[in-house]
Formats: C-alpha cells, structure tokens, sequence
C-alpha cells in the first residue's frame, strides 16, 4: 500500500476485540453488506479514545510509522469548515496498525508545526494544514523509522523562461513514537543545476534495489529526472544523486517498496499530462545496481495504475488502465476502443501483455469524471495480487477470471441534506496487511462533499474490510479526528 492514498495519495468503533462506547452490534464489529448487496451497516464513527502508539524496536516497512512490525495507514484530517474553502483546513492522520488490525483509537493527527515545516506564503487560508498529497513516507536515513518527505512551495524564483514557485522537498524525522512534534525539519539537498527551482512532488523508492529507501522527482527547470539516493544525512543529504534521466511533462508513479525489507529495484512510471482525457504512460524500467534505464518503454494510454505481482510468478507486473475520466469538450468524449473501458497488465517477466474489461457503467451513470485508480490486493495470501477496481456502483476485485464486488456504502443523510444513491458508493482506497496474517484488507472511503462524488477528494468515511467478505476488520470516520480546540 501505498502512503498517498496514493494515497494517494496517501486510507472504527474498534478492531478485533470489543471496545466500549461504539456503535455496533456489542461484539466489537459493525454489520456489513452483504457482496455486491446494498449497506446494512450503521454509519462509521470515530472512537471517542486515542491513544499513542507503543514505541518499536525499528521496521524496514516504510509505511510502518512507529516501527513496531505493523503497517500504518495515513488518512487526511479535514478541520473546520466544508474542504477548500476559506476557513478550511487539513491535517494529516496516522492510524496505527497491531496484531488485531488497524486500530483507529491508536492515532496521531499532525498539522503544519507539528512536522516543523516553513510556513505558508501569506494569504494562503489554513496556516497549519499540510495534505497528504504532498506527502510521501520513507526511512531516508536508515535508522528503522519511517520520515515523513512533504513537498513545500517556497518563495517565488525565475529560471530561464520559467518563473514559479521554488519548490522542495521537507523531511520530518521518524523516531519510535512517528516524527518528533515541533522540531524543525530538515530540507533535502537537490543538485546544484536543479536547485534554484526545485523539484515537483516526489515519489519514494529503492530504485537501485541496494535496500536503502531513495527519491525521484521532475526537476521544474524541465532539466531532467531527478533521483536522489540514499541514505541521507541527517543534514538532508543523499549519497549519491542522478539527473541524467531526461525531463518530460507529467507526474511520477513508483512501485512499491518490499513491505519485509528485501532489496527490491523499483521501477519508475510517468504519466503523462492530460486535460481529462487518459494519457500516455512511459515506462523506466529498474534494474538492481543500476536504477531507472533510460531505454524506456511506451505503455498504453490509461490514467489508473497500480504495480503488484499479478501473474504469481514472483515477478512485478504494471496495470494501466482507463480510469473513466474523458475530456468534456466538444468531440473529445471518447476514448480509442483499445483504451475504452479496459485495463491491460504488463508482466514482469515480458510475457505478452494482458487486457481486461472493466465493468461497464450504465448510460444514466456516466460523467466526465471517472470511478478511480487501481490498487493491487491480495486478500487470500496465496501470493498473487487481485486488482481492486473503482465502478460506479461498487469496489470490484479482478483476480484473472474473478471478479468479486466489494460494497460499503454511506449515510442517506449527512448534515442534514439527503445524500443521492449514485453518491453514497464507497471507492477503493488501496489495500495492505495490518495485521500482518499474511492476507490484505482492503481499503474503502467515502464523504458527502460534492468534491468526492466527483473527484474522490477529502474522505471522511473509512471501512478497513476482512478480505473480500461482507465483514469489516474496522470502520470509523475521521470527523473526530481533530484536536481539541481546533
């Protein structure tokens, strides 16, 4: 799993055991829908406890917060006022993972000063947000911890015919209890030619597959590809950098990083720009020792990805596929047939490419704007990865011929407005092993906001389920999250 849900970017009354003070049937869980059936559970909330973490002994998991041999998830805190407006304001949560689940009265909410990073330019509302878009999580220095990398637009600069914000990298160090509340974090040292710029968001890897956790970025001088090696200093520098891959417009999407520590090359996807329409996909291909490959391939266009090992070969495949989104002017709503409503798996190995259909939206239930991206799964531990897929009416789990509808679903009512059915359909957030059995649970979200309906943006509903069964390992909401006085 990825930490930006992907998050990403970027993500319960209780885990396993009961807790008092939730909703629920009294046996610690929430009921749950049936498969493919509508919700019969009540609505999430979030537990009235929180509790910090236990300290860990150290991880080679960079979603492993607290370094405890459990994975963590990180979800965004909405404070205040509706999303993005004038008084609104994001905070970023971890929710702790144990040996019974992801336990969401085990948190920790993090805002601006708490990471220690420069303020906001002025006028700009929310002073202590910080979203997790922005935010990737990786064990830069090697200590057993995971650091938190956000990407933090500073003063404006002019470069050549460029004129933007300055834009870097901002690293919070990780310790046994998560990054250190208050301290002043470090920013990253980027070469010397792309430095007055900055570099765009960046991804976290091993892309040598050396064991230590590196980054990748596009230089906004339009210079080049940057991978920043690691470990790094405390001071923020790496051992080694290489902007020898060249520049292209879009944004980077990396594979993920070996959850057990084992050295791993990550390959590196860009995506290219799109104005709603899907994009052309490259890819650079990771080899151990060497890094990217600059002898890239071109993929097929499809803005949904997601790497996993799809075949069970042992090898790591790349899914790319439509994700719905169309351009909406005139004569642009299409997509070629071979892009239209499919998703294709590039194996490893360099077997022949594999094409799926995905499930076909009726016509009163089409828009410009697609379901979501893709995420690998594997929620019966037998080593091959399903792909969890966004629809218009449900989660859906491809596993080669397979295919199982996942389904949660929001309130009829929340603020007292009426929610429609076409938008109560929770989405597919990504998946991972809390618990660590050997088996996924899948991630799904959900919020009333228009922007969610549309976009899949600030989730405030979360539903952590057992596999691809009708039970949930947990639910909660994030609206408690805050706080207090916030």
């Amino acid at each position: 799993m990825k930490s930006r849900i992907a998050l990403s970017a970027v993500a319960a009354c209780v885990v396993l055991a009961p807790l008092t003070g939730c909703g629920g049937d009294g046996t610690g869980r929430e009921p749950s829908p049936s498969d493919g059936g509508a919700s019969a559970a009540p609505v999430p909330s979030a537990p009235a406890e929180s509790r910090a973490p236990t300290p860990g002994k150290g991880s080679k998991d960079p979603d492993d917060i607290n370094g405890d041999g459990h994975r963590d998830l990180l979800v965004p805190v909405q404070i205040g006022e509706e999303p993005e407006t004038s008084g609104s304001e994001e905070r970023l949560g971890v929710v702790y993972g144990s040996a019974r689940g992801l336990d969401p009265a085990t948190r920790t909410v993090y805002g601006r000063g708490d990471l220690g990073l420069p303020g906001l330019p002025p006028g700009q509302a929310g002073p202590d947000s910080v979203y997790g878009q922005s935010i990737v999580t990786a064990d830069l220095d090697g200590d057993g911890f995971a650091d938190f990398v956000t990407s933090v637009a500073r003063e404006e600069a002019k470069e050549g015919q460029i004129w933007d914000q300055r834009t870097v990298p901002y690293v919070a160090w990780g310790s046994p209890s998560g990054p250190r509340t208050g301290a002043e974090a470090t920013e990253v040292r980027l070469p010397q030619n792309v430095s007055k710029l900055g570099v765009g968001p960046v991804e976290r890897g091993d892309f040598d597959g050396d064991g230590h956790h590196d980054l990748a970025a596009l230089a906004q001088n339009e210079s080049s590809l940057v991978v920043l090696y690691g470990p790094f200093t405390r001071s923020g520098v790496p051992t080694r950098t290489d902007t020898s891959l060249p520049w292209s417009d879009g944004a980077l999407i990396a594979d993920d990083i070996d959850p057990t520590g084992k050295p791993r090359a990550t390959s590196l996807l860009l995506q290219g720009t799109n104005d709603g329409e899907q994009s052309a996909n490259t890819l650079y291909s990771a080899r151990r020792g060497e890094g990217p490959s600059a002898n890239v391939r071109q993929l097929r266009r499809g803005n949904a990805h997601a790497w996993g090992d799809f075949d069970g070969d042992g090898q790591r495949d790349v899914t790319i596929g439509d994700d719905g989104g169309r351009n909406n002017e005139p004569g642009y709503e299409t997509e070629a047939p071979e892009v239209d409503g499919s998703l294709t798996v590039y194996p490893g190995s360099d077997a022949a490419p594999v094409t799926h259909r995905l499930p076909e939206a009726p016509d009163d239930r089409k828009s410009d704007y697609g379901p979501g991206d893709f995420a690998a799964a594997d929620p019966d531990g037998d080593g091959r990865d399903g792909i969890l897929v966004a629809t218009y009416e449900n989660a859906t789990l491809i596993d080669g011929d397979k295919r199982t509808p996942v389904l949660r679903e929001g309130p009829a009512k929340a603020d007292g407005k009426k929610i429609p059915a076409k938008w109560r359909h929770a989405r597919p957030a990504g998946a991972a092993d809390f618990d660590a059995d050997g088996k996924d649970e899948l991630i799904l979200n959900w919020a009333a906001d228009s922007l969610f309906g549309i976009y899949g943006e600030h989730p405030t509903h979360w539903w952590i389920t057992d596999g691809t069964t009708p039970r949930d390992k947990t639910s909660f909401t994030t609206t408690g999250f805050a706080p207090p006085g916030s």
